[in-house]
């Protein structure tokens, strides 16, 4: 994690948010935002998916973004993207990514619905992935995040048993995965569940896994759930600008937790995120302007911050002069 910061945010709207959306987001746009979020000292952003633009013509302008983003100092942000499968991963390697997010469903019937194979197959291209990583020059390798979709539940077989999820898990860091992001990826997860789960995968897989927890705002648990993964000692969580996104197995999901509500609600706890939320805030723009007809989510952007509010990052800022 960055120095100076106690949580780490990582944005998934430029992929996650934008996945789904009836129209395509200028390409120019994307660059816009991207910029601007590395500008407010955002941690982390996933920029895009490599997957067939057939499938999501969203992405067909992912080698642009990442060209633009490798032109762009980026700082100390860590700039990823989605691989679905070892196509995607030669991609990424093909435009010089340092970071890849595999991802792999703990419910059969979602992986197959989401990537056409079962789990069991995915883990096994995973581990090609990692190897085909270990053999490239040190200049070439890029850390690679597992990501375990539908740990707490599926709309298309219902509840998920635990067991099943920390086995998926287990797969991963014996594959060669660097870090896990736990996913709730239709939005059925409730704190105590939370709470639950990710107690057991930290004891069933040690101390040494590192993991970041991914909520939808399905049922207007984002935040009461990140508060939840907060108890049990998760700080590394994705989020959206807007709450843009959302699964398309999931009916009426209502998109990803709030990026500025995450982080207005870590800073109020003093909990240093390091992002400024007035510049996060005014990304909104780019967001309203080029998707007129999309539903943006959002309190902090409603009701604004509370009078007498000094995030937490501004506090040890100031202490430290």
């Amino acid at each position: 994690m960055r120095d100076g910061i106690d949580i780490e945010f990582r944005e998934v709207g430029m992929r996650d948010g934008l996945q789904n959306t009836k129209g395509f987001f200028p390409t120019e746009a994307k660059i816009a935002w991207m910029k601007a979020e590395v500008a407010t000292g955002m941690p982390a952003i996933e920029i895009c998916s490599f997957v067939p633009p057939k499938l999501i013509p969203q992405f067909k302008d992912a080698i642009e973004v990442v060209e633009a983003t490798q032109a762009t100092d980026t700082g100390d942000c860590k700039i990823s993207a989605l691989i679905p499968n070892m196509r995607g991963a030669e991609r990424g390697v093909e435009l010089g990514m340092k970071k890849l997010n595999f991802v792999a469903s703990v419910s059969e019937t979602h992986n197959l619905q989401n990537v056409r194979r079962k789990p069991k197959e995915s883990i096994e291209d995973f581990r090609h992935i990692v190897e085909m990583r270990d053999a490239l020059p040190n200049d070439k390798k890029f850390f690679i995040d597992g990501g375990l979709s539908t740990a707490f539940g599926c709309t298309l077989e219902g509840s998920v048993d635990p067991a099943a999820t920390v086995k998926l898990a287990q797969h991963f860091v014996e594959a060669g995965a660097d870090h896990l992001t736990v996913c709730d990826t239709v939005g059925y997860a409730n704190p105590k569940q939370v709470r639950d789960l990710f107690r057991l995968l930290q004891s069933e897989l040690g101390p040494d896994v590192t993991m970041t927890a991914h909520f939808h705002d399905t049922r207007g648990l984002g935040l009461a759930n990140m508060e939840a993964a907060l108890d049990v000692g998760i700080r590394s969580f994705d989020a959206c600008l807007a709450g843009l996104g959302g699964c398309p197995w999931a009916p009426g999901a209502t998109g990803n937790m709030v990026m500025e509500d995450g982080v207005f609600m870590a800073e109020a706890m003093g909990l240093r995120t390091g992002v400024d939320l007035d510049k996060l805030c005014a990304i909104r723009e780019i967001i309203e302007t080029n998707l007129p007809d999309e539903r943006l989510s959002g309190a902090i952007a409603k009701a604004g911050l509370p009078k007498d509010y000094t995030p937490a990052t501004a506090q040890f800022a100031a202490a430290a002069e």
